[in-house]
């Protein structure tokens, strides 16, 4: 999958239907140029042909046979120990070490499920991520992250407020299955905020840079992008991302910050000079 073709595609059309396996893969490609992507759709593939003659009764009963299948005989599991390891959002690492956080093993029961011809949707709750098969008929919500366990709306609410701290009501709009384009800038933002806490600015622009390319409008991802290169060392590429912020947000609350860090960028540029 052409990456660079597949977020801007999706910066058009947030709903664009793009396997978002391959898409999570190839992303995983700036992290490791040598990942054969080809490879891990072939996984994928089989794992659903192991599944597939399994499927059968009514939804839930489906959904307990994929997610024991999943959790219980591949090992697939919540990584509460090392959340914040960044291999918890490349899709190849979570295919390899069976762990990952709540937005990867969604993804992996999404692409595995309807591989296999049953219809998984992701679920974005405030802090958490769940996932949800589909029917014609009826919908079973369910937490890949906690090794499948069934969820009620109720129970969502539990887990959304548990994790954000701030009330939550499971409407059955609040339920929805997310696009495709916001499950990758959840994606991409997981990584973000996971190198900007450790500190790995180099690795952090890379990933605001795809963040750009998602959502070209977004002015903010300029501006941290701007603010990460600089604290990079890459003053240069930052001063056209801030002055860039400037513009776009005269009125913004933080202009006298992002002014300062120009004149920063700059006055590093012309001692280089």
């Amino acid at each position: 999958m052409d990456v660079d073709k597949a977020l801007s595609v999706l910066s058009r059309n947030p709903g664009a239907g793009l396997d978002l396996a391959g898409l999570a893969l190839g992303l995983a490609r700036d992290e490791y140029p040598e990942l054969d992507v080809a490879g891990y759709l072939s996984e994928l593939d089989a794992m659903a042909h192991e599944l597939r003659p399994k499927l059968r009764g009514p939804l839930p009963t489906r959904v307990e046979v994929l997610c024991r299948y999943l959790f219980h005989d591949l090992g697939f599991r919540g990584n509460e120990r090392d959340y914040y390891d960044p291999r918890n959002s490349y899709f190849n690492d979570v295919l390899d070490r069976r762990t990952g956080l709540p937005l990867t093993l969604s993804l992996t029961a999404m692409a595995v499920g309807k591989r296999a011809g049953l219809e998984v949707v992701g679920v974005g709750l405030p802090g958490h991520f769940v996932a949800k098969a589909v029917s014609e008929r009826e919908e079973v919500l369910f937490d890949p992250f906690h090794g499948g366990a069934r969820l009620t709306p109720a129970d969502c609410e539990k887990l959304a407020e548990e994790s954000s701290g701030a009330p939550f009501r499971a409407t059955r709009s609040a339920l929805r299955g997310v696009r495709s384009g916001a499950l990758v800038l959840r994606l991409l933002t997981n990584l973000k905020l996971v190198y900007l806490r450790g500190g790995d600015y180099q690795r952090a622009a890379r990933v605001i840079a795809r963040l750009r390319q998602l959502t070209p409008d977004d002015a903010q991802q300029r501006r941290d992008l701007g603010a990460t290169l600089l604290q990079a060392g890459q003053a240069g590429k930052a001063i056209d991302h801030l002055a860039a912020y400037l513009r776009a947000t005269p009125e913004a609350d933080d202009v006298s910050a992002v002014r300062q860090l120009l004149l920063r960028a700059r006055g590093l540029v012309a001692r280089w000079n």
